[in-house]
């Protein structure tokens, strides 16, 4: 199908294809066992100018916005979904400073970030505050030309990898949501340390730990928006970052299918190949169905955000649950029509419907986001 993509957008799909096909594919299942983060990876989107898609050209970036974002995790996840999350990880972590640093912020992080010299990561979820991102416990208290947090963060993408982090911690807990702000810390700062890494079961080859402050200072230029604002940080940030996970998922989707069709003609069972048999045909023909919809829906949401809509929310949401949910779907069914060799490590479809159930999870769980979706529906309803 002709989604009508720019000259430039092509040319940043077919990047980062090349890129999924040629580097990521061959060592997906190693990275996986290994647990291994994907340096190396980073390098060659680094080389290929891709790093930055989504940053402003004078930040030495191309200029994107969301959509190209997504097309290059959409390809890179159909190899590897977890490999993939150190590129798109790095954009969660670097959008809040796109949205709301100053002109300084911006000049000192974003050209490394768009160079790929350093990830980012972003810091909301805690040990008690999931779902509930408005029971966050760390603080951050104000000590002269100083913020002093303390605190533990949670599950944080690209862990102990990244090199600036956004962290929404307390300042006046009196306020509630409206008493959070939002900070820029760097690694290597007084008082920042690591847990471990955590054993997932999915997404392996992306490094997951924890955050902990320890009275660790940061000089108050680190202060993203002003205090009191690191709530609509988070939410604006993650209206923005929620049609990536679409786009993993969607990609995902895609590898799992691909790798499913392919099983289907060399198969055979009762003398032909099993893609001749009309179950396994439907559950291809769905399959297909299904991910044409999530693009059609992830690529439109992107555009909607990009024009500078006001109100994405929901849209937001509905590319995040409509892709995830699909995803696992089709990984499912991938494993079906590969029957025992789909169960098995050494094919990639094992992989990917492990990989697939994060991305319900994350940035929201799917409940969640279906809350979102009917508050706005209702709201919308009330206003008319």
């Amino acid at each position: 199908m002709n989604y009508f993509l720019t000259e430039e957008q092509e040319m940043i799909k077919e990047l980062a294809a090349r890129i999924a096909d040629e580097k990521i594919a061959p060592v997906a299942l190693e990275y996986d066992r290994e647990g291994k983060f994907p340096r190396d990876i980073i390098k060659y989107l680094a080389d290929s100018d891709l790093c930055g898609v989504y940053i402003e050209e004078k930040y030495g970036g191309l200029g994107g916005g969301v959509l190209e974002m997504a097309l290059v995790v959409e390809e890179l996840s159909r190899a590897c979904g977890g490999i993939a999350l150190a590129f798109a990880g790095t954009g969660l972590g670097a959008f809040p400073i796109i949205l709301f640093g100053t002109d300084e912020q911006k000049n000192k992080y974003l050209p490394d970030i768009a160079a790929g010299k350093k990830l980012a990561a972003f810091a909301l979820t805690e040990a008690d505050a999931g779902s509930d991102a408005a029971g966050i416990r760390t603080t951050a208290v104000a000590d002269g030309d100083h913020y002093i947090l303390n605190g533990t963060k949670q599950w944080i993408t690209n862990g102990a990898e990244a090199d600036i982090y956004t962290v929404i911690a307390c300042t006046n807990r009196s306020k509630g949501a409206r008493g959070f702000s939002a900070f820029i810390v760097e690694k290597g700062t007084p008082g920042l340390s690591f847990g471990k890494k955590e054993d997932k079961m999915g997404i392996r080859a992306s490094s997951t730990c924890e955050l902990i402050f320890e009275e660790c200072r940061i000089p108050k230029e680190n202060l993203l928006a002003r205090e009191g604002m690191g709530f609509i940080v988070a939410m604006k940030t993650l209206d923005r970052t929620r049609p990536g996970v679409a786009a993993q998922a969607l990609g995902i989707a895609t590898g799992a299918f691909n790798a499913a069709l392919k099983y289907s003609k060399e198969r055979e069972q009762f003398g032909q190949p099993i893609s001749s048999f009309q179950a396994v045909q439907h559950m291809l023909a769905d399959m297909a169905i299904q991910i044409e919809a999530v693009r059609c829906l992830v690529y439109q949401t992107c555009r909607h955000i990009d024009s500078g809509a006001k109100n994405i929310s929901k849209e937001a949401a509905m590319a995040k649950v409509f892709a995830s949910d699909t995803a696992m779907r089709v990984t499912t069914d991938a494993v079906q029509i590969m029957g025992g060799y789909g169960y098995m490590k050494e094919y990639p479809v094992e992989k990917m419907m492990r990989d697939a159930k994060i991305t319900q999870i994350y940035e929201g769980t799917n409940q969640i986001q279906r809350n979102v979706i009917a508050l706005e529906l209702i709201k919308e309803s009330t206003r008319e």
